[in-house]
């Protein structure tokens, strides 16, 4: 084995975690998959003999990548740092709900839900790092601090600041799969039947509906955030058919929806659930992202 396969093994061997820090860091799974090459693409460019601690080097690295990709993003004013209408739903991580027991809840337990990655998205990015880095992958402040240019303490407050806001505005939801999917399943069974009142019991008053279709479809934007049962009831019902052909499957480990009648991912639904009642639907219905994700099979 040459020197460049040793080195190429020894980097996949972190390659999941590295694409977990960027999806979580960025939100697409196509802009984490660039992340984590353009860090191999470093590495290789490297002296590896002088590093010490690999995992700990590359991680930190992908960060420094994904926080420039931020930065740009946010100077660009794109979305979703510019999402005023609070439509933008990252991408989703699709996994066929073939089995609900102890083993695929816990090998669930460690997914980040898509209302986190709202939250995330409207973070600075340095505070996005900070909290991401340390919170979500325990990587000290004093390797952080170079990152963001800043003092240790100070790189700490960033991820006070960010830890507050995700704590205030990240919704909780059901722990356990069995419950969410009960839930979900009789959320479809109202729809499917056109059962108004059924589904108002189904929904927290508060319930927040986002549905992000991309900038244009059809020619028409038609991206929109609800709030209330009664108004989201009424989406749910104005767009009954689609339930038709909707599966059950787990969306950011959680169960969600996917609409994928002939293979091809129409739509993809993740939910918060807290006490059996839906506080949050994160709808993504945008061709393009769409095509880039892969149908999982549907639940038995």
């Amino acid at each position: 084995m040459t020197g460049s396969e040793e080195l190429a093994g020894r980097f996949e061997e972190h390659r999941g975690r590295l694409k977990a820090v960027a999806y979580r860091m960025l939100g697409s799974l196509s802009e984490a998959e660039d992340a984590v090459q353009e860090t191999w693409l470093k590495l290789s460019r490297s002296d590896a003999d002088d590093v010490r601690n690999l995992g700990g080097w590359l991680t930190t690295v992908t960060g420094r990548v994904c926080l420039d990709l931020l930065r740009s993003r946010a100077a660009r004013r794109e979305e979703p740092m510019d999402d005023a209408l609070g439509t933008f739903v990252p991408d989703p991580v699709l996994r066929p709900l073939s089995h609900l027991d102890p083993a695929e809840e816990v090998l669930q337990a460690d997914s980040v839900g898509l209302a986190l990655l709202v939250v995330l998205e409207h973070l600075a990015p340095d505070e996005r790092l900070a909290f991401v880095l340390h919170d979500m992958f325990a990587v000290p402040f004093d390797d952080i601090a170079p990152v963001v240019e800043r003092t240790p303490a100070a790189t700490r407050q960033l991820a006070s600041r960010a830890r507050r806001r995700v704590r205030g505005a990240a919704p909780s939801t059901e722990p356990g799969l069995g419950r969410q999917k009960e839930v979900l399943d009789a959320f479809l069974a109202a729809s499917r039947a056109g059962d108004f009142e059924a589904l108002l019991a189904l929904l927290h008053p508060d319930v927040v509906l986002r549905a992000d279709s991309g900038a244009l479809a059809r020619g028409a934007a038609v991206s929109k955030a609800v709030r209330g049962a009664k108004a989201v009831a009424e989406q749910a019902l104005l767009f009954a058919r689609f339930s038709q052909a909707a599966e059950l499957v787990l969306v950011n480990g959680s169960v969600g929806v996917v609409n994928a009648p002939d293979g091809h991912v129409r739509s993809v639904m993740g939910v918060t659930i807290t006490d059996g009642r839906i506080t949050g639907m994160y709808i993504l219905a945008d061709p393009e992202r769409l095509a880039r994700l892969e149908a999982p099979g549907p639940a038995h």
